[in-house]
């Protein structure tokens, strides 16, 4: 007999700050897709977006944190330790 793998979301963005809309959909997608967990991926920065209002990254992943409470919910800031932006 196997065990069932973990089936793990991700969520990439921002997160300026993260929201009650961030929370809503990660949650929507785990119980749509049956995920175990839902990481969301805190990006140090967004080429996209202008750098100016955009708060640092620690005030952006401590948001996170905040609005993952009790729910299967991993915020990370994986990209600053791959490098990438």
């Amino acid at each position: 007999m196997h065990a069932r793998s973990r089936l793990t979301g991700l969520l990439g963005g921002s997160f300026n700050p993260a929201h009650g809309g961030h929370r809503r959909i990660s949650l929507f997608a785990a119980e749509a897709l049956g995920l175990d967990a839902v990481w969301w991926l805190v990006s140090p920065g967004n080429p996209l977006k202008p750098i100016v209002g955009m708060a640092p990254l620690a005030a952006r992943l401590r948001s996170a944190n905040q609005q993952a409470r009790r729910a299967p919910i991993v915020p990370t800031a994986i990209e600053r330790e791959l490098g990438t932006r």
